[in-house]
């Protein structure tokens, strides 16, 4: 197993909250991580989506009462939204007896329809957690496995498979179950095929400004289904929208947000990327090691920091702005070049936005300075910075 950099921040919410919520895609490896944190702790594990664990909690108040020194883990709790209700009264009378901590490690596969059950009835009672597909601070300090990392993706089962091959085939199986059978269980019916190829364009256009209209008349559908299928796929945590930085500089800003594949792999499986050779040589190269370094980035994200980009309509650009809890401002371009070097639009969006610190992420491992404002790093020393902040 490989450890992952969050387990401490798990172990400290159980410490202090009756019930931790652990989201992330389907195959992240949350379930492998819960187990191996209730390991220690004696812990049920109870899967949602077995019928006889099903069955279990018929009345829930009842069995879970029955085991209440016992850590729980409910995964995919999708699938039995009603027991939020049982929840909040467990904790609530788990609370008066002084047992009030680490009592539910509950798992979930999309963030909203999560958010949304608990949100109801259990504020104050939870705390959340996202668990991201592997970042670079997760696999061995080396250029061949940051390389693998890039063109396989996060996901554990790519990621360790024995060939780029075997990754490819698990990552299309992969994509195949959400389209035929994850997705319908968690919104509204959508074509297969509609969903898919809108998959695909979108990794074409990865690191894009969205326009609705524009995919709608390639998909021939509106832009409201349109907007309404990213939505779903930006629910089950498999796109993301970075959203623009409005700085009040009194210029023409590009609004919309920028739309990204979240996993590397996914992507390169949505383009039939088979290996890191193939990958050098396509279109989606740049875009594909810029929504990389993004993730990478925003896994390790402070409490409360904020990711934005920023854009001018005159072509003053910063891939990623990120705005920390105590006011301080990071500049990042990303370049998948060995060589840090920035052209004139990120030197005017800085002027614009202000940054505190700028940075220039690069395909290499040295530190250096590339201008007396601007710094060249890799993306692990960026990260493992970024994360000392945490």
């Amino acid at each position: 197993m490989i450890p992952r950099i969050i387990t401490c921040d798990i172990e400290s919410a159980l410490s202090r909250q009756a019930a931790v919520a652990l989201i992330g895609p389907r195959q992240v490896g949350k379930t492998t991580l819960a187990l191996e944190i209730g390991r220690s702790r004696d812990a049920l594990y109870l899967d949602l989506e077995d019928r006889d664990d099903r069955n279990r909690l018929a009345e829930p108040t009842l069995f879970l009462d029955n085991v209440e020194d016992r850590l729980v883990i409910l995964d995919e709790i999708h699938r039995m939204p009603e027991l939020f209700r049982t929840l909040r009264g467990i904790i609530d009378r788990g609370r008066r007896k002084g047992k009030g901590q680490g009592r539910f490690l509950i798992l979930g596969s999309a963030s909203l329809d999560l958010l949304r059950q608990s949100g109801e009835t259990l504020a104050g009672r939870i705390a959340y957690i996202d668990l991201a597909p592997f970042s670079v601070l997760e696999v061995e300090d080396a250029r061949a496995p940051r390389e693998r990392l890039w063109l396989r993706g996060g996901f554990p089962d790519s990621y360790l498979a024995q060939s780029d091959r075997d990754s490819l085939a698990l990552r299309r199986d992969f994509i195949r179950t959400y389209l035929e059978r994850d997705v319908a269980a968690f919104g509204p019916r959508v074509p297969a095929t509609t969903l898919e190829r809108l998959w695909t364009m979108l990794a074409h256009r990865q690191g894009t400004t969205l326009n609705a209209s524009v995919l709608a008349r390639a998909l021939e559908v509106s832009a409201q289904s349109v907007t309404r299928y990213i939505d779903l796929l930006s629910d089950l945590l498999l796109l993301r929208r970075l959203p623009s930085f409005h700085a009040n500089v009194g210029k023409r800003l590009v609004k919309a947000p920028k739309v990204y594949v979240r996993d590397s792999g996914l992507v390169h499986a949505l383009l039939g990327i088979a290996a890191l050779e193939q990958l050098a040589g396509h279109p989606v190269v740049g875009e594909s090691w810029e929504g990389y370094v993004i993730e990478t980035l925003l896994s390790v994200l402070p409490p409360l920091a904020r990711p934005y980009f920023y854009r001018t309509s005159v072509g003053a650009e910063i891939d990623l702005v990120i705005e920390h809890n105590d006011g301080a401002r990071w500049a990042i371009e990303i370049k998948r070049s060995l060589s840090a070097r920035v052209g004139r639009g990120f030197h005017l969006a800085c002027a614009d936005v202000e940054p505190s610190r700028a940075f220039v992420v690069h395909a290499g491992d040295d530190r250096h300075p590339v201008s007396e404002s601007v710094e060249g790093i890799g993306v692990r020393a960026l990260a493992a910075e970024l994360r000392a902040r945490s």
